[in-house]
């Protein structure tokens, strides 16, 4: 019974990793871009929630998602606008790997000015600490309601972009930017919001994992190898894949805890490095 808890709350957790890598997927799944400021975003979005829930302390922190999704969607729409496409049709491969991690860094050196170092978390209080009893087996009440979201917003997204105008005009600049043109359609626009869709969802993520851990300025860099390899182990651009990559690094990472408390994230990396060797296309080959 023990293991069998081990990989439920495994799942759970890889609920959280997927969102921390599906807008990743998303913007490499429409724009081929891989952004390497995604991590700082999201430790910034983190940063912003606790900084609300200390202004606002009669309000649950959970609620401070609300004006930190749409804070970090403005800030998406904004930081492609302004930076990203001036890069993202480049010939050079390396153009916008290099500037979105100039922007990383450049943001991490802003957030340790700003907030400090000091570690940091979001508490929600009792939420936190309580769990489910089922046939012997305990369960968190927010690893499930995290996993429950995680599959609601993959679920929302895919609908979205498969049954909306807006979707069939995402997957329509993804697959021919040149041709949507033709209609009218203004791919540079197209990607502003797809940015800030990316940073949005990535606020969920970053905050929901503010209140399972703590973080620093410096944390970046952890969430996007995390973020990065959900992506890649799920299948490039594929968004339940991103879900699917999530639930097995987590299943890895809490197997590993228990085999080795001292594994940390050890045996994730090395499911990840096994797949790249054995299915480097990832679980699902799919894009946008």
């Amino acid at each position: 019974m023990i293991w069998v808890e081990t990989l439920i709350n495994g799942a759970l957790l890889g609920g959280l990793y997927g969102l921390l890598g599906i807008g990743l997927a998303l913007v490499f799944g429409v724009m081929r871009v891989v952004n390497i400021a995604h991590g700082e975003f999201m430790v910034l979005s983190a940063f912003c929630a606790v900084l609300l829930a200390n202004l606002f302390p009669e309000v649950s922190p959970l609620l401070m998602l609300i004006p930190v999704i749409a804070l970090s969607f403005a800030v998406g729409w904004l930081y492609q606008a302004a930076i990203v496409n001036r890069v993202v049709t480049s010939p050079d491969p390396l153009s916008p790997l290099l500037l979105t991690f100039g922007v990383s860094v450049i943001l991490r050196n802003v957030m340790v000015e700003v907030f400090g170092a000091d570690v940091r978390s979001l508490q929600v209080g009792e939420l936190s600490r309580a769990s489910l009893e089922i046939a012997g087996l305990n369960i968190g009440i927010m690893p499930l309601l995290t996993l429950v979201l995680a599959a609601l917003l993959f679920m929302a997204l895919q609908l979205v972009l498969r049954h909306t105008e807006f979707g069939r005009i995402v997957r329509a600049t993804a697959d021919r930017r040149d041709i949507v043109r033709l209609s009218g359609v203004k791919p540079d626009r197209v990607y502003n919001y797809v940015m800030g869709l990316s940073l949005a969802l990535g606020a969920i993520g970053g905050v929901l994992l503010a209140v399972r851990s703590s973080f620093t300025p410096f944390s970046g860099a952890e969430r996007l190898l995390i973020a990065f390899e959900v992506v890649v182990l799920g299948g490039l651009g594929s968004f339940w894949g991103a879900l699917l990559g999530g639930i097995a690094l987590g299943m890895a990472q809490l197997i590993g805890l228990k085999i080795d408390p001292n594994a940390g994230l050890l045996y994730a990396h090395l499911l990840f490095f096994i797949m790249l060797l054995i299915r480097p296309s990832g679980l699902v080959s799919s894009r946008v």
